[in-house]
């Protein structure tokens, strides 16, 4: 098999002229510096990693780069005005590991290699060893660099593992000139300054050091500690030198920039793991971080300091404050007098004095007009006022009596149909739950001309007011939320339709503010508020964001977003007026408060809210904190402006108005390889293929991580990259097992014409079980160079389920075992066959492999998102790893068959057709709630293998029989031919499995088998940590190995199969690898071979003399012998 595509941890980062390079697996991928993107990529050394990338200095039309792995070196050679990827010559295998690599005088390479061994390498022809020396007291190295010009003059300072830096000259390396010491681990990165006779440190104890070590070839330095900077939560793995000063990258996904005293100078993060590499590029300071997660990051240096707060000193005690554009900050102090501060002016003006009569003013809205620095100012007092005004004339104003009571809450929101620029709609709530729609028009100089437009009635709760509110562009809705945290859906269409009745309540009338002049207009609007009734709402999500409220609402792209206080974001639609949650989704840890959602015209989606008492802006491209401002916490009163020149908050903090300014630049991170997972992956199921404009068969798959998330993405044959689509982050532990299930026609349920649709499952961790579903289809608007864009992925949660909650929902529970809340899912699998046609309702199964000895089976009713435990067995007494259900259909009927394997390698077969068809029956009348049946016992167990068993797959084969493969810990394969026999009478006596024939191939890998397809009836994939792949012939009662591939993906979890029919008939099977990393392989399908001769009467096993054996109870595994219809290979 060949690879395909690879997604594999960064290793090596290098600038070589107008390109960066980086090194993924044994791949060089080469980006472009001006525009971005993937430039080229090439394959450069063969079973090795690339560990590092030397560029030679100079100039030309081409850079030769030098890249080295384990004991592998090569030589590249790449253009400059187009990066192109040109291998001078073949990768070769050295004697030893090579740890640094220098370009000498002549194009020559000095190297740095295991052993303490320094050399001058000549690779060009054959290659040959023109110098060679072993430094003597080494250790055990772990880093190297190089100085010097030629031989005579060429430093090895190497980093050891007892945490020393042992200096040697090539030429004298009998003995260490220098030893420095200092760190308390070992020392794991070096960047060393000629010019300023520097050299950095960096340890596994999480510290950086600075040492005064001169010329290393000369010794000049006293090798004096300069800087011990401690600041990184893990290991520190990269250093480099930015003038005097270092700038680390560790394995707590940090990069930090040191100062002079050895503080932090400035943190960059937005990897979504540890950080492996790290790269500078000395004519205009760009930084490059590459780590775990198989991302690339390039980032720009700030041009501007780091923003500072100023204290703005407020005339009085500020009760509210507001942003009315980048620059004017409105105050409202507790005595009800408002004052504006001119930021570029830098003073306070007064806006509105405070009430004569003693009232109180507590809400405040403004929206600020587009195109200037005019804003509409809406204040809301105790008695249910309203007072309404332009911000550069607030002497004429409009006052309105809304309500009986005190004003609870006043928002802003544009309604399609009027203009932005000079008019917008106001809702304001007061008490009882009631809620005006107001149409608010500008008119410059004058008293703004108010209509009254709408009256909602909110649902009873405590806190009974609209906290914000949005205008659906379809159907003429509005949506809002209130303090409670529900989302309300009101009519708006049938209320326009009275216009004529709610004729402006205040139309030009303009008056100086005072509490008597507007008598008349609160008279007016008093009146008004009777000729329109009451609308209740049309659907309710009671307190969906739970009893903190909800904080935004959003509509971007035919969906609703909403936000609040619980940390999370929902994404919603309509359907037959009715709103429906789609799924949730926390868009990073620690984020307790989310106030608002932005979506960028570069398709970004910003996340305003809190982090303990920091305001920040998140951005989810970039997985970056954008701004961190600490104010205190959310619960004070606090406003939020962007615009293309600056970035500003403003907020109440120690009786003051404080200011965060900060000038818009362009974003500091640009992400030329986009980040999968931050840890290992440890499942990956493929959803489909699809066709994009532009772009080849573009493959999508689901893959989930120890990192808690489940990634959609979509994979490139032809650019060979990985593009993520869309996260999901439901679950509280990693993520274990996938499990799809797709559409069989028309009548099922999630059928589409066009594009590709499934259920997801996925499991993991502390017995929790997320269901989705998952809708992919080309996007027409993307762009053609756009990966990321060609197609859009919709995911709506269906469903969840954990063994603790459901503990907490049982009655009698007192006198029940209670399960373990830290049981974990190892395996899923969904139980075919179960259609709307046989079921009704169309439940659908699924059954879990479970780590506390259980085999359970769930059933899921998508139109009801409810998943229910039916069934479980404890009969396993151990960890079950495997589990995989299969449909037979014969004569007799269908039968639903279970396969599960343990970790004492034995593999137990199931009928599970009547707990499923007691399960539908007891579900149909419990109304979705039910006590879990006994599955009961097994039909049959085999006993395949002295160990867990890691890998299970069950085939069935023309005859109408089933392969089952099982891959176990001890290296070994195991096959085995069953037959189903139904006969007649009750379904555990009627089912009866015969086994034909058993294969067995001991040490058919170096080491766990954690992948196993079944391709063809005489054909077998298997997959090993051992990081071979190898295709098995069947035949004969033998396993025959025909090929076996080095795949690059270490730690192996799991692997998935396909095949595709090409375009002139050839068929092509692929696999996609996942554990550390990602690598998708295919492979033309071999011949089959001859048929196999009919068995003659005299080859029966003299063993077991009838070809189909019934075995009721457990087969062992000391019973090595194979039962097979086939004649027997002379011994």
């Amino acid at each position: 098999m060949e690879s395909v595509a690879l997604v594999a941890p960064v290793t090596a980062l290098e600038f070589a002229g107008d390109a960066l390079l980086a090194g993924t697996g044994p791949e060089v991928v080469a980006f472009r510096l001006s525009g971005g993107g993937t430039a080229a990529r090439r394959s450069v050394l063969c079973e090795a990693t690339v560990q590092g990338l030397r560029a030679e200095p100079g100039r030309g039309p081409a850079v030769r780069v030098a890249v080295f792995g384990g004991r592998w070196l090569a030589v590249l050679a790449v253009r400059r005005e187009e990066p192109r990827l040109a291998l001078c010559g073949a990768a070769r295998e050295l004697g030893a590991r090579v740890w640094e690599a220098r370009w000498a005088p002549g194009g020559r390479l000095a190297l740095a290699m295991g052993g303490g061994a320094v050399a001058l390498y000549e690779w060009r022809g054959s290659g040959r060893w023109l110098q060679r020396a072993s430094c003597g007291g080494a250790g055990a190295l772990r880093c190297a660099v190089l100085a010097g010009a030629g031989w005579e003059r060429l430093a090895l300072a190497a980093g050891t593992a007892a945490g020393a830096v042992v200096v040697w000259r090539a030429a004298a390396a009998a003995a260490p000139q220098r030893e420095l010491r200092g760190h308390r681990g070992a020392v794991l990165a070096l960047c060393y300054s000629a010019a300023r006779g520097l050299l950095a440190s960096a340890s596994e104890d999480r510290s950086v050091r600075l040492w005064a070590v001169g010329k290393l070839v000369g010794g000049d330095g006293d090798g004096s500690c300069l800087l011990v900077c401690y600041g990184h939560g893990a290991r520190v793995a990269a250093v480099v030198l930015r003038g005097p000063l270092p700038v680390s990258a560790g394995e707590d996904g940090a990069c930090l920039e040191w100062g002079g005293s050895g503080d932090v100078r400035r943190e960059r993060r937005g990897h979504r793991g540890p950080l492996r590499v790290l790269a500078l590029r000395s004519a205009g300071g760009r930084l490059a971080t590459g780590g775990d997660d198989g991302g690339v990051r390039l980032w720009q240096p700030r041009r501007t300091a780091p923003a500072t707060v100023t204290a703005l000193k407020a005339p009085e005690r500020p009760r509210a404050v507001l942003l009315a554009g980048p620059r004017r900050v409105l105050a409202l102090g507790e005595a009800g007098g408002l004052a504006a501060f001119e930021t570029a002016q830098g003073c306070w003006v007064p806006v509105l004095p405070a009430p004569a009569a003693g009232g109180t003013r507590a809400v405040l809205a403004a929206y600020p007009l587009p195109g200037g620095d005019e804003a509409l100012c809406a204040l809301g007092d105790g008695d249910g006022r309203l007072l309404l005004f332009a911000l550069s004339c607030p002497g004429t104003a409009t006052s309105l009596r809304l309500f009986e009571g005190a004003v609870r809450g006043l928002s802003w929101a544009l309604r399609p149909g009027l203009s932005p620029a000079t008019a917008a709609t106001l809702l304001a709530s007061g008490p009882e739950g009631e809620m005006l729609w107001l149409d608010v028009a500008h008119r410059p100089g004058q008293a703004p001309c108010v209509r009254l437009r709408g009256r909602y009635l909110l649902p009873p709760c405590k806190h009974r007011w609209h906290t914000c509110a949005a205008f659906l562009p379809q159907g003429e809705l509005l949506v809002c939320g209130d303090r409670r945290g529900s989302l309300l859906l009101f009519p708006c269409s049938s209320s326009s339709g009275r216009a004529a009745e709610s004729t402006s309540i205040a139309n030009g009338v303009t008056d100086s503010v005072s509490e008597d002049s507007s008598s008349e207009l609160e008279a007016s609007c008093l009146s008004h508020k009777g000729a329109l009734p009451l609308e209740s709402p049309l659907s309710v999500l009671f307190g969906l964001h739970g009893k903190t409220g909800v904080t935004s609402v959003t509509c971007h792209k035919g969906y609703i977003y909403s936000t609040g206080r619980d940390g999370v974001y929902r994404q919603l639609h309509l359907r037959d007026q009715q709103l429906e949650v789609l799924r949730k989704h926390r868009p990073c840890k620690g984020l307790q408060w989310i106030e608002e959602l932005r979506f960028t015209p570069d398709r970004d989606l910003l996340v305003l809210g809190f982090h303990a008492e920091n305001f920040v802006v998140w951005s989810s491209r970039t997985s970056e904190n954008l701004h961190c401002i600490p104010c205190g916490g959310g619960h004070r009163s606090w406003s939020y402006c962007s615009s293309p020149s600056a970035e500003v908050f403003a907020f109440i903090k120690s009786g003051d108005v404080m200011l965060y300014c900060c000038e818009a630049e362009p974003c500091e991170q640009q992400v030329l390889l986009a980040s999968l997972h931050g840890r290992q992956i440890t499942c990956v199921r493929r959803l489909g293929a699809m066709e994009a404009p532009g772009h080849a068969a573009l493959n999508v798959l689901v893959t989930g991580s120890e990192d808690t998330t489940a990634c959609v993405l979509v994979l490139s044959e032809r650019s060979k990259a990985a593009v993520p689509l869309i996260r999901l982050s439901d679950h509280i532990s990693s993520v274990r097992t996938l499990a799809l299930a797709s559409p069989t026609g028309p009548g099922d349920e999630g059928f589409v014409d066009e594009g590709l649709s499934a259920l997801l499952f996925s499991a993991g961790g502390r017995a929790q079980i997320e269901c989705y579903r998952l809708l992919c289809a080309g996007d027409p608007e993307s762009a053609v160079e756009s990966l990321e864009s060609a197609v859009a992925c919709q995911v709506i949660h269906v469903a969840s389920h954990r063994l603790d909650e459901q503990w907490e929902r049982k009655k009698n529970r007192h006198k029940l075992v209670k399960m373990d809340p830290e049981t974990r899912y190892m395996s899923l699998s969904v139980v075919p066959g179960t259609s709307t046609k046989q079921l009704l309702p169309p439940w659908k199964f699924l059954a879990a492999a479970c780590s506390d000895g259980s085999v359970r089976v769930f059933g899921l009713l998508e139109a009801a998102r409810n998943l229910v435990l039916v069934a479980e067995s404890f009969h396993h007494q151990r960890c079950v790893l495997k589990v995989e259900a299969f449909l037979h259909t014969g004569t007799g009927g269908e039968r639903h068959l279970l396969c599960s394997a343990a970790t004492d390698g034995s593999i137990a077969f199931w009928d599970i057709t009547g707990p499923i068809t007691d399960a539908t029956d007891a579900l149909h009348q419990a109304e979705g709630d039910m006590q879990p049946l006994a599955l009961g016992a097994p039909l049959l167990t085999v006993m395949a293998h002295s160990c867990g068993v890691n890998s299970l797959h069950v085939s069935k084969v023309p005859e109408g029989q089933y392969l089952v493969a099982t891959g176990s810990d001890d290296g070994s394969i195991h096959v085995c031919l069953l037959e189903v026999a139904l006969g007649s009478g009750e379904a555990a006596a009627g089912t009866c499995l015969k086994v034909l024939e058993r294969v067995s191939r001991p040490c058919a890998h170096a080491a766990h088998i954690t992948g196993i397809r079944v391709l063809r009836p005489d054909l077998l994939l298997s997959a090993s940590v051992d990081q071979r792949l190898t295709l098995w012939r069947r035949s004969l009662g033998k396993l025959v190995p025909l090929s076996t591939t080095f795949f690059h993906v270490p730690d192996l979890a799991e692997l998935d199969c396909w095949e595709v029919v090409e375009a002139g008939g050839e068929l092509r099977y692929y696999c996609v690898l996942c554990g550390q990393g990602l690598e998708m392989l295919c492979s033309t399908a071999p011949s089959e071979p001859p048929p196999p001769e009919a068995p003659q009467e005299g080859d029966r096993c003299a063993t077991h003399p009838s070809p189909c054996l019934s075995w009721e109870g457990t087969l062992p595994l000391g019973s090595a012998h194979h039962c097979s219809p086939y004649p027997q290979p002379a011994q």
